[in-house]
């Protein structure tokens, strides 16, 4: 009996009065380390704003440091609490190879992020397309980047599919072109057609004259119509904008003016003996 009191005082000395001031100090350590690590995002932020940092950089970079910190943070708990970093360390040496294994991919996309962050080949707020992908970048992190679709939904990617296949970009250069397509009558003046349709485009507020004014040519002699194409160049954020209006205003102003856009037709002709 008193081999069990005494086993169980010194429990109790071991672990009340030096493990658990550890345990105790370990969590203050960890609570407002985690407070200041957020506390330091919060202050850079406001830094990478003042000093005009790339929206695509600061987020990377918020990402890299946030999660470097906090791991470092963990340790440090780790230490305090008597559990020595040197056996863990190695433990996690003798796992590494199969921990590596498992984050093959992570680290992948890690390296997809510094390419991206490295060549640029597009940034937030553009307009991406890469294989099924496509959307507004919303945001850059170390590991995916986050796009966001026309109807408002968010696609997580892995850094890795935008940074190693082929990509579009809508949004890197200051002018797209819009195409738009329609048919007038056999019989119509051509000439006419174009002046109506150069007139309506030359109108809009949005059409841009360079890199070139907007053109109109006969793009082909079809069954039922001549089909008039027409080359407009916009910003890309009004690209929608600028194709759907000039389809409707094209359109009724070639029905005031007479100009006739047929619908397919086949003429038959029965012959009889």
């Amino acid at each position: 009996m008193e081999q069990i009191i005494a086993a169980a005082k010194t429990f109790f000395t071991d672990v009340l009065f030096k493990s658990v001031p550890k345990l105790i100090l370990a969590l203050v350590v960890l609570y407002v380390g985690w407070k200041l690590i957020n506390l330091l995002n919060k202050f850079l932020k406001k830094k990478y704003e003042s000093h005009q940092v790339d929206r695509s950089l600061q987020q990377f970079l918020h990402s890299l440091i946030d999660i470097t910190l906090k791991v470092l943070l963990v340790f440090t708990a780790i230490g305090i609490m008597g559990i020595k970093t040197t056996s863990f360390m190695a433990l996690l040496g003798a796992a590494g190879v199969a921990i590596g294994m498992g984050l093959q991919g992570t680290l992948q996309n890690f390296a997809g992020g510094v390419i991206i962050l490295l060549l640029r080949p597009f940034r937030v707020g553009d307009y991406v397309e890469q294989g099924s992908y496509e959307g507004f970048v919303e945001s850059i992190q170390i590991f995916n980047t986050t796009l966001r679709t026309y109807d408002n939904r968010n696609i997580v990617v892995p850094n890795t599919e935008l940074a190693t296949k082929s990509l579009v970009n809508h949004f890197n250069l200051p002018a797209r072109r819009v195409t738009i397509k329609v048919g007038i009558a056999y019989g119509q003046s051509v000439e006419k057609a174009r002046e109506v349709a150069l007139n309506v485009i030359n109108a809009h507020e949005e059409v841009l004259q360079s890199p070139k004014p907007p053109k109109v040519f006969v793009d082909s002699l079809g069954d039922s119509s001549v089909n008039l194409i027409m080359f407009v160049w916009t910003t890309p954020d009004r690209y929608w904008d600028v194709l759907f209006s000039l389809n409707e205003e094209i359109y009724e102003t070639f029905h005031r003016e007479g100009i006739s856009i047929p619908f397919n037709q086949v003429d038959v002709h029965i012959k009889q003996d």
